[in-house]
């Protein structure tokens, strides 16, 4: 467990708030969207293309913020587009076939916790004396690992297993 105390309790700081903003590692507002974006997409892979105003209504994603995330996902291979009348995007792969992992890597550029895990070969001066690398490896592996173990499917399939209220 983490030990929370500090000089900040001896003359009574709330220290919670920065316990939370020190610790908390964040996906920006670009990987979200993108992620409901790509979930939207799923949604409707059998359909003809969509058009980014539907997303952007269904998703409450201004248009605007959609267009600047488009060309991340297609840098990515994830999106095909078709462009003019009835024109779109639709999802590259069977929902199957893309993992959260790739989704937020071609929005976010890294899942590294930390930037001297983020090349390789590590190009860190202090890697080789460095005692808390093997920390920050052993946490990119798990991140990544965990979030390509999930596809645009299974978020479907979870979806679809959880009860269903009707007013």
């Amino acid at each position: 467990m983490l030990n929370t105390y500090s000089a900040y309790d001896k003359i009574g700081i709330d220290t919670s708030y920065y316990l939370v903003r020190w610790y908390t590692m964040k996906i920006s507002t670009r990987g979200r969207y993108s992620l409901r974006m790509m979930i939207d997409l799923a949604e409707h892979y059998n359909d003809e293309f969509i058009a980014l105003k539907d997303i952007s209504e269904r998703q409450d994603i201004s248009k605007k913020y959609l267009e600047q995330i488009v060309p991340f996902l297609n840098r990515s291979n994830l999106l095909i587009t078709y462009r003019g009348h009835m024109g779109g995007y639709k999802l590259a792969r069977h929902p199957s076939k893309i993992t959260i992992g790739d989704i937020l890597l071609s929005s976010e550029g890294s899942l590294s916790p930390v930037s001297c895990v983020e090349n390789d070969p590590n190009l860190c001066p202090r890697r080789t004396d460095c005692m808390t690398l093997p920390i920050w490896q052993g946490l990119t592996e798990v991140i990544e690992n965990y979030l390509n173990g999930i596809t645009l499917q299974d978020i479907l399939e979870q979806n679809m297993d959880s009860p269903e209220y009707y007013i």
